[in-house]
């Protein structure tokens, strides 16, 4: 007799259904303890990946994760996950269900412009297996898959047939011979433009690259490559020279600067060049000039070369608060300069990482506020933009300042919060010109976008091969960049304006072969 509160399960008596239920019992405990251990090795994996991003952002300076590495641990990390669920669905099919579900639901459509190859798997039976009479198609079940052909070399073979008169002597009719951007070698604009991608956009350096070629049978040596690329890089010349004209020309740039190590041939070892940078993006806006970048290269970062970058420019220049530029702007030559509010708070950043520094925690949440309002406000006309911020950031901007003032006043000179508060209002003419004028963003992040590029294929390359070196890399990373803004396939760019530019390209037409161009033909 069983108590009425006892909820303990009845057990069968019949041997054969107890047994029954074993089973189905193991099981089940089979089907809990494969989901435990999945659930086990991935909570494992992002514990490790948690530690690894505090101690990017907490850690001692030497053991901060770079970037690169930090998204290397996130692939890791997702393809340990992979590899976990993959060994979980061999044993439990219920999970392998489930993940392919779950890849199912967030892949999306595969781009319509890419061919379609159809392999259809009908059944070899066409009557019916019951009556044998004739199957008839009732539907279809279709499912896409990506596909991959190696990169394919081909050679294009030339012929030019020599037509000759037997009525008359000496008459040779023969088409003329194609212009080749390499007279005497053997590749085609298309193949250029493939190394300067490979190296300036894909950051293969010449070595790599020929060392794929050998793969396929291809022995052309890295010096050979090296002379296709400095060929190419004089032939595109006078489109980068231009494209700084345009550039020059707009009302409203941004300007940065980095590090590109150079070969020093004299002393047999690197040294410190800079790559300049220009750029232009009103999209933001609602601005119709197209986006767009410049590099300039130069042996170095003082004045002089800022004024060789920026020579002739009238309008406002959104930048850092490096000397050079603020010098361009006291001369007096119609710069005005708008500084960012990114290097502005960079300080208070690190202060407030220890959490010992409230002064430096509500600063930032006070710029925070600001990026919130320019969040709602991107992409709006600039008279919009405008308004806005005289309603709603000049409040917040006049009273962060004042809040500065009487914060400064009662710390030490020399603390660490006091020269962050000093650098903000050192540059408070130029922090605060956003607010009068809709154009201007917030932060140079545009430019520095740009040049994020030119840092890792320095890493991979190492260094330019000189000065001349340090030109070219600037000149071409130019056209890599601007297509990337444009959404433009580099490739393909770099294979038709070479193509143009050796079959005498006027230069009266030089504006048309802008990168801009051709994003209008790739999407029509």
């Amino acid at each position: 007799m069983r108590d009425a509160g006892d909820d303990t399960p009845t057990l069968p008596e019949d041997a054969a259904a107890l047994r029954a239920l074993l089973l189905e019992t193991r099981a089940l405990v089979d089907t809990l303890s494969a989901e435990r251990d999945a659930l086990a090795s991935q909570n494992e994996r992002l514990q490790h990946l948690l530690l690894k991003l505090k101690r990017r952002q907490f850690g001692q300076k030497s053991e901060r994760l770079p970037e690169e590495q930090l998204l290397f641990a996130f692939e890791e990390i997702e393809a340990t996950l992979a590899e976990n669920a993959a060994g979980a669905g061999k044993v439990l099919p219920t999970l392998r269900d489930n993940h392919a579900k779950c890849r199912r639901a967030g892949r999306g459509r595969l781009p319509a412009h890419l061919p379609r190859v159809e392999l259809v798997l009908a059944p070899e039976a066409t009557a019916c297996p019951c009556c044998r009479g004739p199957l008839v198609e009732i539907g279809t079940d279709a499912a896409e898959r990506l596909d991959v052909i190696p990169a394919q070399f081909r050679v294009v073979v030339t012929k030019r047939p020599k037509l000759a008169c037997r009525a008359c002597s000496g008459i040779v009719l023969q088409e003329a011979a194609p212009a080749r951007l390499i007279e005497g070698g053997v590749p085609t604009e298309a193949t250029v433009a493939h190394v300067l991608v490979s190296r300036y956009a894909d950051h293969l350096p010449l070595y790599r690259q020929a060392q794929i070629l050998a793969r396929q049978g291809i022995e052309i040596g890295r010096e050979v490559l090296a002379d296709w690329t400095g060929t190419a890089a004089s032939e595109v010349m006078p489109v980068v020279r231009r494209m700084r004209e345009i550039l020059l020309a707009s009302p409203r740039l941004f300007a940065d600067e980095t590090t590109m190590p150079v070969l020093d041939p004299g002393r047999g070892r690197t040294k410190k060049g800079y790559a300049w940078a220009i750029a232009r993006d009103d999209r933001p806006w609602g601005g119709t000039d197209p986006p767009a970048v410049v590099f300039h290269y130069a042996p170095g970062r003082g004045t002089e070369h800022a004024k060789d970058l920026l020579a002739g420019y009238r309008g406002i220049l959104q930048c850092d608060g490096y000397g050079a530029y603020k010098t361009l702007a006291a001369a007096g030559d119609g710069i005005a300069l708008a500084f960012c509010w990114s290097h502005a708070r960079r300080q208070f950043i690190e202060l407030a990482k220890g959490k010992t520094a409230p002064i430096a925690q509500e600063t930032l949440q006070r710029i925070a506020a600001l990026y919130a309002i320019e969040a709602e406000v991107r992409g709006k006309p600039a008279d919009i933009r405008r308004a806005v911020r005289q309603e709603r950031s000049r409040p917040l901007v006049e009273d962060l300042f004042a809040w500065f003032s009487a914060q400064i006043a009662r710390l030490p000179g020399s603390s660490p919060t006091a020269e962050a508060i000093r650098y903000a209002l050192n540059h408070r003419e130029g922090l605060v010109r956003f607010l009068e004028d809709g154009r201007i963003e917030l932060d140079t992040n545009t430019v520095e976008r740009a040049i994020r590029p030119i840092c890792l294929s320095r890493k991979n390359a190492l260094f330019a091969s000189g000065d001349d070196g340090g030109a070219r890399w600037a000149a071409v990373a130019s056209l890599v960049e601007t297509c990337k803004l444009n959404g433009v396939d580099p490739q393909r760019y770099f294979a038709e304006v070479l193509t143009r530019l050796v079959n005498g390209w006027p230069n009266s037409r030089i504006d048309e072969l802008m990168p801009w161009h051709w994003a209008t033909s790739e999407r029509s």
